[in-house]
């Protein structure tokens, strides 16, 4: 299996799958000198851990995971050394008796089906194995020591949910330091999504929803301009996550109806007057803050009756049990941040090396 590693200098390779006995990556193009934050790390991993949306874990799965990060190498006396640096997440709370029926069974919407047929058939279908989301545990430690990489360069990042259930936020967005359920950027918005998130719960059913990210700090000169743009790298990294099916940078979609006269971001002494570029010009960082947004589709595991296929062909009718999200949202904000963190790092010593 191929495709296990992100970055060019600032590398992740991550490894493990949702019910083996641990996950973990190794970062490589970390440089040295760098005071690594083991807390930091952990508020980035409790953040994405389930049930910290604040209302008793309502959108989020059953199974509770402690997320601890052990760090193997690479880092002495608490700071880098330049060495690569391994880390490993014990799995403890697995359930795998929960997908015996589900083993020569397709699951609409999962990758079963597919990974099925490019494996020749090989596949770990407890939890969806490999595939399954609880692999982005890794990327989150690997984007918080981005982040701690990028903050000694005076760039810093949040991130947020702009519609759950396809309800949206209404500006102002008003991001506190400590978060809302849901990663809400204003409470206005809270008892709707709650009412939303509860009724599909109650149905068996799922919801999807809008993340938005947002970097300040970003200097100018990141990307490059023809196959290495930096809004193509954050496209990739989005779309990298499972459950993203669409990325927006800037103005996105909406561009779409705009004409140039207000699309185009005026210039002024003190900086743009607007941001419909999300911070990115002709694939450089302009040093405007960089904004990217990502359609998370809904959890395709979903108590309802689905029809389905077997691995021979037959057709059958499905409804899963087990321990499952009511949606991505908001477990899947802190993984597209730390994406996010991913690709400026490495785009950010791409430049050094360059200058």
């Amino acid at each position: 299996m191929n495709g296990s590693t992100f970055g060019n200098i600032f590398r992740l390779t991550t490894f493990g799958e949702s019910h083996g006995p641990a996950l973990g990556g190794v970062i490589d193009g970390c440089p040295a000198g760098l005071a690594i934050s083991e807390a930091a790390i952990q508020k980035e991993l409790d953040a994405r851990r389930p049930g910290r949306d604040g209302l008793d874990g309502l959108a989020s799965t059953a199974r509770r995971e402690p997320d601890v990060a052990k760090i193997l190498s690479g880092v002495f006396e608490g700071v880098s050394t330049g060495a690569p640096i391994g880390f490993c997440i014990e799995n403890t709370s697995q359930r795998s008796t929960d997908y015996a029926p589900l083993a020569h069974v397709f699951r609409p919407g999962h990758a079963d089906i597919s990974w099925h047929m490019k494996y020749d058939g090989h596949r770990d279908y407890r939890g969806g194995g490999r595939a399954s989301a609880r692999e982005t545990v890794s990327r989150v430690v690997g984007g918080a020591i981005a982040q701690q990489l990028l903050a000694v360069h005076g760039v810093r990042l949040q991130a947020f949910t702009v519609e759950l259930g396809g309800i949206p936020v209404r500006p102002p967005f008003m991001v506190a330091e400590e978060t809302l359920p849901f990663f809400a950027p204003n409470e206005d918005i809270l008892p709707e999504w709650e009412e939303t998130v509860r009724a599909a719960r109650a149905a068996g059913d799922t919801l999807g929803g809008v993340v938005q990210v947002e970097a300040y700090g970003v200097p100018c000169g990141l990307g490059e301009p023809v196959f290495g743009k930096l809004d193509a790298m954050i496209a990739g990294a989005f779309m990298g996550v499972g459950a993203v099916k669409g990325v927006e940078i800037g103005a996105g979609f909406a561009a779409a109806r705009m004409t140039g006269s207000r699309n185009n971001d005026p210039l002024t002494p003190k900086g743009f007057a607007s941001n419909n570029a999300g911070g990115i010009l002709g694939g450089v960082s302009t040093g405007a803050p960089i904004v990217a947004r990502a359609a998370i589709k809904p959890i395709p595991s979903i108590a309802l009756p689905q029809e389905t296929i077997d691995e021979n062909g037959e057709a059958c009718t499905i409804s899963i049990g087990g321990r499952h999200d009511c949606s991505a949202i908001p477990r899947v904000v802190p993984v597209l941040k730390a994406m996010l963190a991913l690709v400026l790092a490495d785009a950010l010593l791409m430049q050094k090396r360059m200058a």
